[in-house]
């Protein structure tokens, strides 16, 4: 065995050349440990927290997070434009990742493991990747609707019955996702004619009760006897029903569009190498499986579907066009500020 070595200015001993390699072991360690990935995410905090936790397990990184709903993002990245404090957005409707590209707040990312998702779900710039779909649902709950002698509505047209009358919750889509994507919805259901599809918003909006800022808000509320209808996204409503709330779910019948919850690394973020393993790996097969077990309908051909009953085949889908919808959507919420509602009330 050696006893000595020769270091940069002479010999050292094996004592010394072992308490040299000790300590950098040591800042080694500590660094690795302290490794972590400032993020936004949309995706509700269950899943979020699953999610970023089993991330930190494989990885040893860990995710600092903030929830906000898809129009307090947008908000959020444009107020930090100059001084970015986050790295990666992770979940979210896909008009608003498109949204964020046009806006420069995000920044491409060529990621080898985006090709389990198929192409019309991934921005060709590579901007952003789709993760899931999630169509537009209405949900009842059952209990309140026995008391107040309430059918359940069917379609965008039935929501206009009077009997429904300040009996629905439902976002606002100055802050929502969800609600944005509702507008643009009903926009297709009459074929593309916005000045017959805001005359039907004043008429429903003679039905909701409350705008609310989050999209997954209402159905939480009917799930909790609140308001005996809510219109949101369908796999929020199949695991509210799930857990136990007596909640009829339908998918409307006139048609009904739906989310590409979708994911952006975010422009001069300080945490760009962490955040590109994250988005790695939030595209492989455990984090997928994670996610199909959120009702939702994957993308990826890696992950596990959940059986939910429903599915996208036997829906009376819109043709939906999110880079239509994402720009013009700032021409849209004025005209719905203007016309139907200027905020959320909670």
């Amino acid at each position: 065995m050696f006893q000595k070595f020769i270091c940069s200015g002479g010999i050292c001993s094996m004592k010394k050349f072992m308490l040299a390699f000790v300590v950098v072991m040591m800042f080694s360690v500590m660094a690795s440990a302290a490794e972590s990935v400032k993020a936004y995410t949309t995706m509700e905090e269950p899943l979020a927290k699953a999610l970023f936790d089993a991330f930190e397990a494989d990885t040893g990184i860990k995710v600092e997070w903030v929830r906000l709903s898809g129009g307090e993002a947008i908000a959020r990245l444009e107020a930090e434009r100059a001084n970015p404090q986050a790295s990666i957005w992770v979940g979210g409707v896909g008009t608003q990742h498109i949204e964020a590209k046009l806006r420069g707040l995000s920044t491409p990312y060529r990621s080898r493991a985006a090709g389990s998702i198929p192409a019309k779900y991934r921005d060709p710039e590579n901007y952003w990747t789709g993760l899931y779909v999630g169509p537009i649902a209405f949900c009842m709950n059952t209990e309140r609707a026995k008391e107040l002698g309430l059918e359940m509505p069917k379609s965008w047209a039935d929501l206009l019955k009077p009997e429904y009358a300040k009996k629905v919750r439902v976002a606002h889509p100055s802050t929502s996702g969800t609600a944005y994507n509702m507008i643009t919805t009903v926009i297709r259901i009459f074929g593309g004619d916005e000045d017959k599809a805001f005359a039907y918003f004043k008429d429903m909006s003679k039905s909701v009760e409350q705008f609310t800022r989050s999209g997954s808000a209402p159905g939480k509320s009917c799930a909790l006897g609140e308001i005996p209808i809510a219109i949101g996204y369908l796999h929020d409503q199949i695991k509210l029903q799930r857990e136990g709330a007596k909640l009829e779910i339908v998918i409307p019948s006139d048609g009904t569009g739906f989310e590409t919850a979708s994911m952006s690394i975010l422009k001069g973020g300080p945490d760009q190498l962490n955040a590109k393993k994250l988005y790695d790996w939030v595209l492989g097969q455990k984090a997928m499986d994670t996610i199909a077990r959120w009702y939702v309908i994957p993308l990826s051909d890696k992950a596990t579907p959940t059986d939910t009953g429903f599915s996208l085949a036997s829906m009376n889908l819109v043709n939906q066009d999110d880079q239509w919808d994402a720009a013009n959507k700032e021409r849209l919420l004025e005209r719905w500020n203007k016309e139907i509602s200027t905020a959320p009330e909670k």
